[in-house]
């Protein structure tokens, strides 16, 4: 079992920022993928943010160039640095891990709010 725990969210200014960190707890060795989910309103969830146990990252088009995903392994906690925030980037966000574990298991935080003033 893993636990993932958000923290870092919050109300900002458009053209703010705010960070954002999820620690891991539990079977942390088996963790491989984490990534970072938005939900806004009667919206789908979408991936924000992702990075690999070893550090390449992908992002949604609409956040690139904007936020920046790393990851501490020797932390156990990714975080997602969110500049030029903008009032559609409101959402609740979710961190997300995947296993390297046959079969691939995969968990989620509890979700934290950004909310992005215009």
């Amino acid at each position: 079992q893993v636990q993932l725990v958000e923290s870092g969210g919050g109300l900002v200014q458009a053209g703010g920022s705010l960070r954002l960190s999820c620690a891991a707890s539990g079977s942390i060795f088996s963790i491989n993928y984490m990534g970072w989910y938005r939900q806004a309103p009667g919206k789908q969830r979408e991936l924000v943010a992702g990075i690999s146990r070893g550090g390449s990252t992908n992002y949604a088009d609409s956040v690139k160039g904007r936020f920046t995903i790393s990851r501490d392994n020797a932390k156990n906690t990714v975080y997602l640095q969110m500049n030029s925030l903008k009032p559609e980037d409101t959402a609740v966000y979710y961190c997300n891990a995947d296993t390297a574990t046959i079969p691939i298991r995969n968990y989620w935080g509890q979700g934290t709010q950004v909310t992005v003033s215009s």
